[in-house]
């Protein structure tokens, strides 16, 4: 890949295609292709061809994605299926037809089975049953992986996939309905402490500014009760003797293990990838380290640091117990991750403050 080569990056604005922008830019190539949303839609097969012919890219990262927590998937399982196979299917096959160098397509750790051994090797793909929070989405990333395979076989493509495990950073999705775990906790911690200190105006102007969610509508005029009523939609709340004291409660019961990784270091190892990596199969990227939910909401609430309590609701679903990915496989081809989860943490809640994301 040379630094003038045209490289498609698909899904740009988002999470991970911004920090693959930010990696390219940074490392000398100038030559980036987008489809802005306007223009192209990626469902759209018309669409995506005339995207091909008009531009040509030589490499590919296909990052584009309809993607959620286990909210969104419960709410929209059809759009996440139908979304994701069907800009997963044109680009692709469209990458083949137009005679695309190489191309990396994203997935996503949620492809292994619910009860997949730990850590999980890239081998562990579809020997078990999915999680069913999250059942459309892993079924229309495996499908991607394997259509990627299957171009390799058939028409020698060279077509490569990598599995990510939970990711944060610039331009994550902070919308309480939509978005992941992560970012859902620092969201609501920064409310919650913003609460705690009685500061209305800093509540108003951080749910002005960031998406807040798509069915609570907030309006500048809202009265404090008002506002005390979106905030309890989402657990937080003043403690019952009507003080500033408040009250923070998380889904589910805070003991699933998570592994995170900082979305600057996927970049990094996506562009590895790029320049060393062409095999038949998946690869796992991830730091093969984790925590529980209940551990890493302390962390935050460090970071943040909010004074009031943390409480956990066991009704609602904790999703799989445990994903940590086994990255051998990376680390043997010589990549490894760069920050720490204390160290992204404080970039990412300093990110937040600065209004870095959509």
């Amino acid at each position: 890949m040379e630094l003038n080569s045209k490289i498609y990056v698909a899904g740009n604005t988002g999470l991970v295609g911004s920090a693959l922008v930010r990696k390219l830019k940074s490392e000398g190539y100038s030559n980036l292709l987008f489809t802005p949303w306007s223009d192209y839609d990626l469902r759209n097969q018309k669409q995506t061809e005339d995207f091909f012919i008009e531009t040509r890219p030589e490499y590919i990262f296909l990052a584009a994605a309809k993607v959620g927590g286990i909210n969104a998937n419960e709410i929209y399982p059809a759009e996440f299926i139908y979304d994701n196979l069907m800009i997963e299917l044109n680009v692709i096959h469209f990458a083949y037809m137009y005679n695309v160098k190489k191309l990396l397509f994203l997935g996503s750790s949620c492809i292994y089975p619910k009860l997949a051994k730990q850590p999980i090797t890239e081998d562990e793909l579809l020997t078990g049953s999915l999680e069913p929070t999250n059942e459309p989405y892993a079924l229309a990333k495996i499908s991607g992986l394997k259509m990627c395979d299957y171009y390799r076989k058939q028409y020698g493509c060279d077509f490569i996939s990598a599995m990510p495990t939970n990711l944060y950073g610039p331009n994550d999705n902070y919308n309480l309905e939509t978005s992941h775990v992560l970012p859902a906790i620092i969201r609501k911690l920064h409310l919650a402490k913003l609460l705690t200190n009685n500061d209305f105006t800093g509540i108003r102007k951080d749910l002005q500014f960031k998406p807040f969610s798509v069915k609570t509508k907030y309006n500048s005029d809202c009265s404090n009760e008002e506002i005390l009523s979106i905030l309890s939609k989402f657990g937080i709340n003043l403690s019952t003797d009507n003080s500033y004291d408040v009250t923070l409660t998380l889904w589910g019961s805070g003991s699933p293990y998570r592994e995170f990784l900082y979305v600057d270091d996927l970049a990094s190892a996506l562009l590895y990838l790029m320049r060393n990596y062409s095999n038949y199969g998946h690869i796992n990227i991830g730091t093969g380290e984790d925590i529980t939910l209940k551990e890493l909401a302390y962390k935050v609430r460090k970071v943040i640091d909010f004074k009031g309590e943390i409480e956990w609701d066991p009704t609602k679903p904790d999703g799989t117990k445990r994903k940590l990915l086994d990255v051998t496989k990376i680390n043997s081809i010589g990549w490894r991750h760069k920050y720490t989860l204390e160290e992204g943490l404080g970039k990412y809640y300093q990110q937040y403050l600065e209004g870095k994301e959509i």
